[in-house]
């Protein structure tokens, strides 16, 4: 659609890391990245993959002022067969549509789109890691580029993807980790920009983040930005509880984002015939729950770390312990069949893997 895909090799490739080195996440980078410009009347065009490096942009592009930036985060996984997949691509891709309308952006070609990521994964291959549990996470992102100081959607973009070994998003691992509910700081509002996936949307959440490690929480529980009552998302992972044997999910209500990990936790647990609901909860919902027993396990979900536990959530100055502090029996099952489906150890039977 886009023409082909131009290759430039780099000829100072880098020293990869180690497999028993501490790899954390986004620190190092692989040898290229795939460009592909936009421009209004032409399109898309010039898709190529050339060496990883700076990128070099006028200080009026759009980007900077106006903030017309989303990306996507999906990963490779080199299986026990040797084989490197990708986890659900068509998703991202459509959700990078999605977000792109949201900003008034150009979209993509889907099927282009992972077509892209294969061809780059398969160039810097040698960069998937083999130790367990590591991966390599894939950043497709979409900027304005054009050169001006009016206050409108550019005329120009880029789509630019960068690619990073990574292993465990928290340093913890799989372990339970402290929450803190967000009371003063909004996530997101119906009618914003909290059901796509925007550059801004994060760095509005920086402060909260803040609080919360200076009460020593992992991350922040987010209520709604109207009444402050409901749940929405935990950090930049969506949230689940398993209360009284039924699991509970906050429902898509316009300010919370449509996971790829939510939607294929949910349908592992419609298949295991495990009761799950999409409904709105309320904090006081949860704080009842916990106080006559019934909480059991409660959980965010996301591409970077797949599953994290929660082991307590500190709201007005209490700290509610959940399940003993321990990882539940449901949130090890659905990561281990994840992860177990990601890196080859089961079959695919929903055939989520696509080869690179």
């Amino acid at each position: 659609m886009y023409g082909t895909i131009r290759i430039e090799h780099n000829p100072s490739c880098k020293t990869k890391p180690g497999q028993e080195e501490n790899l954390g996440f986004g620190r190092h980078f692989t040898d290229h990245m795939f460009i592909m410009d936009y421009e209004e009347g032409q399109g898309w065009h010039d898709p190529r993959i050339i060496p990883y490096g700076p990128l070099s942009h006028d200080p009026a592009a759009m980007v900077f002022h106006y903030g017309q930036a989303v990306f996507e985060g999906l990963k490779a996984f080199r299986t026990d067969q040797e084989d490197i997949v990708l986890f659900r691509p068509d998703q991202n891709a459509k959700r990078l549509n999605r977000s792109c309308e949201r900003l008034s952006m150009p979209a993509l070609d889907e099927e282009f789109v992972v077509h892209a990521i294969q061809n780059l994964v398969r160039l810097d291959a040698e960069w998937v890691p083999r130790k367990e549990g590591s991966s390599l996470y894939i950043r497709p992102f979409v900027m304005a580029t054009e050169a001006g100081l009016g206050v409108r959607a550019s005329s120009r973009y880029s789509f630019i993807i960068i690619m990073s070994p990574v292993g465990a998003y928290y340093e913890e691992g799989l372990q339970p980790v402290n929450i803190l509910v967000e009371g003063h700081f909004a996530r997101a509002v119906q009618g914003g920009t909290g059901n796509a996936k925007v550059a801004g949307n994060y760095a509005a959440s920086l402060n909260a983040q803040a609080v919360a490690k200076e009460n020593n929480c992992a991350q922040v529980l987010w209520l709604d930005a109207i009444e402050k009552k409901y749940l929405e998302e935990v950090g930049s992972m969506n949230v689940f509880f398993k209360i009284n044997g039924e699991v509970v999910t906050p429902s898509l209500s316009g300010s919370i984002l449509e996971g790829i990990t939510r939607k294929s936790i949910i349908h592992l647990l419609n298949e295991w015939g495990i009761p799950v609901k999409e409904q709105k909860i309320a904090i006081d919902d949860i704080v009842a729950a916990y106080e006559n027993g019934t909480l059991e396990e409660a959980f965010g979900t996301g591409t970077a770390a797949v599953v994290s536990p929660i082991g307590s959530l500190l709201w007005q100055g209490k700290s509610m312990v959940i399940n003993q502090g321990n990882i539940g029996e449901l949130v090890q099952r659905l990561y281990d069949t994840i992860t177990d489906i990601q890196f080859g150890r089961t079959s695919d039977t929903h055939n989520w893997l696509v080869s690179c």
